[in-house]
């Protein structure tokens, strides 16, 4: 019988699952196909949610989704799919609430039990026979994800892919498989993941667009005022939940996946070559009949999946669902009108200061361009990282946190850097663009 270990973040979390890779994860699963049985080592999949709140539900439902894909066990209480059955039953919590940081994330994937600080103390102990699988549900932005509990605490891309060096300069597993949900996640690896460390990484867009939820409300059941899922991460496990694991690769699925999420450009990175094993090698083996309660009625046609609104956007949806809803003079319609029209303040206000900004050090008609520039295909977002932190950690400090939707400016923070600017310049530009203080909410 496979082993199973769980570090997870959940509800703000993070999942770690390892099972025997030459053998089925559970003794009830279907065994191995013809084409696995010569898989040796462990498998392990990590897990994480980088959000929090209601209107960031679709991130937790996708990980407890991803979750049941990989253990094949029974669905709980959280739905991924109109149609769908609760996946949340059994879904460990290995790390939650303040246990789900930067730091602890990263310490998981290389193993590090004393870099820990909280949570179960499960990491990632693998060895140079192994598999590893990495999924990531957030909202993102340009070379960052975000974590939970700390709005001004973020994931950067240099610190990632760096972490993935490591491991594997560990010897520590012979092929990852890595999959991002977030706006603008091909920036998390564009011009930083090498070819050659047997890592294969997909994400929901490309490095400059933003990605698009899935089963909003109006599709989603009425009780509901929030999205369901993701499109990309919806279109990649009801793939998985519909067909044998043992018989589609990677490929086959990105493929599948790019057309059916059509209007996120899905992206593919690092060593391609992997990308021919089977997703068995990553997920174990499965008959899509184990668990097809999951997904409803979903068969091996999948329909097309209509997305409702950018990521972004998708808090915006659920305060305004949560404003419509009450009737004219309640004081949950008070309340939720309070609420919509802060979320829209501080839009406004954190987009307003960034212009500010750019034009005191560009020039009104320069700071635009500069700030919005796009650099070529296979360039890193930027040449300087620790630039980047300062830059944003300087705009925190005199304008007040970025919060999810502020995520979106960290281009503009990495092309003043790679404009030449320096930290402590933007500092000052920052202090008289932002001459109000400004609350964090």
């Amino acid at each position: 019988m496979a082993r199973l270990y769980l570090p997870v973040i959940a509800v703000q979390q993070l999942l770690l699952i390892a099972g025997v890779a030459g053998g089925p994860w559970q003794e009830f699963l279907r065994p191995q196909s013809e084409k696995e049985k010569d898989v040796v080592g462990t498998r392990w999949a990590v897990l994480i949610a980088g959000s929090k709140r209601f209107e960031n539900y679709r991130h937790q439902a996708d990980v407890c989704h991803a979750y049941q894909i990989m253990k094949k066990g029974g669905p709980g209480v959280i739905i991924n799919n109109p149609n769908g059955s609760d996946v949340y039953a059994g879904v460990p919590k290995d790390y939650t609430g303040k246990d789900v940081n930067v730091k602890n994330f990263l310490a998981v994937l290389l193993g590090n039990n004393s870099a820990l600080t909280g949570g179960s103390g499960k990491v990632v102990n693998s060895s140079q026979d192994d598999h590893i699988s990495v999924y990531y549900s957030d909202d993102g932005g340009p070379g960052v994800l975000g974590m939970p509990i700390d709005e001004d605490e973020r994931l950067y891309a240099n610190d990632l892919v760096t972490t993935l060096e490591k491991k594997h300069a560990a010897g520590t597993y012979k092929s990852l498989a890595f999959y991002v949900e977030a706006a603008e996640s091909g920036s998390i690896f564009e011009g930083l993941l090498p070819a050659n460390i047997s890592v294969y990484a997909t994400t929901a867009s490309n490095a400059v667009e933003g990605s698009w939820t899935a089963y909003c409300p109006g599709e989603a059941p009425p009780e509901f005022m929030t999205c369901l899922g993701d499109l990309y991460s919806v279109a990649w496990m009801e793939d998985s939940d519909a067909h044998s694991l043992g018989n589609e690769s990677l490929e086959l699925q990105y493929e599948k996946v790019k057309n059916r999420a059509y209007l996120s450009p899905v992206r593919q990175y690092g060593d391609l070559a992997l990308n021919a094993q089977n997703l068995s090698v990553f997920m174990g083996s499965s008959d899509p009949a184990n668990h097809s309660a999951m997904v409803g009625d979903i068969d091996n046609s999948l329909r097309q999946l209509s997305p409702a609104v950018q990521q972004r956007d998708a808090e915006l949806l659920y305060f305004w669902h949560k404003y419509r809803k009450p009737s004219e003079g309640m004081p949950e319609k008070s309340e939720a009108r309070k609420e919509l029209m802060e979320v829209m303040s501080h839009r406004s206000r954190v987009d307003n200061n960034v212009e500010l900004i750019g034009g005191s050090l560009f020039g009104t008609e320069e700071g635009p361009q500069v700030l919005n520039a796009v650099r070529p295909t296979g360039q890193p977002l930027a040449d300087d990282w620790d630039c980047l932190k300062s830059m944003v950690r300087g705009f925190e400090e005199q304008c007040g946190l970025l919060r999810q939707y502020g995520m979106k400016h960290t281009r503009a923070f990495a092309n003043m850097c790679n404009a030449g600017i320096g930290a402590e310049a933007m500092r000052k530009a920052a202090s008289k663009a932002c001459t109000t203080a400004t609350p964090t909410f």
